[in-house]
């Protein structure tokens, strides 16, 4: 029983974790993206371009996140 509490809590806590880091980057990101196009309104598209790419390299690591916490519950 110890056992499988212990694996809930464990997914929890990557789950937890796993989609803060993502959040933080994502925000810090699109800020910064539109602070540069604030700045260089003429590079926009480029910079929008960049910024989806980015946003999805971000994504992938709330991804990976949830992959450890379901093998935390089902391995």
């Amino acid at each position: 029983m110890e056992s499988e509490v212990l694996r809930y809590v464990a997914a929890g806590v990557s789950m937890g974790l796993g989609a803060l880091g993502p959040a933080l980057a994502e925000g810090y990101v699109g800020g910064k993206a539109y602070e540069a196009i604030g700045r260089n309104p003429e590079a926009a598209d480029k910079i929008t371009s960049t910024l989806f790419v980015v946003m999805a390299i971000c994504e992938s690591t709330g991804i990976y996140a949830l992959v450890v916490a379901l093998l935390c519950i089902f391995a």
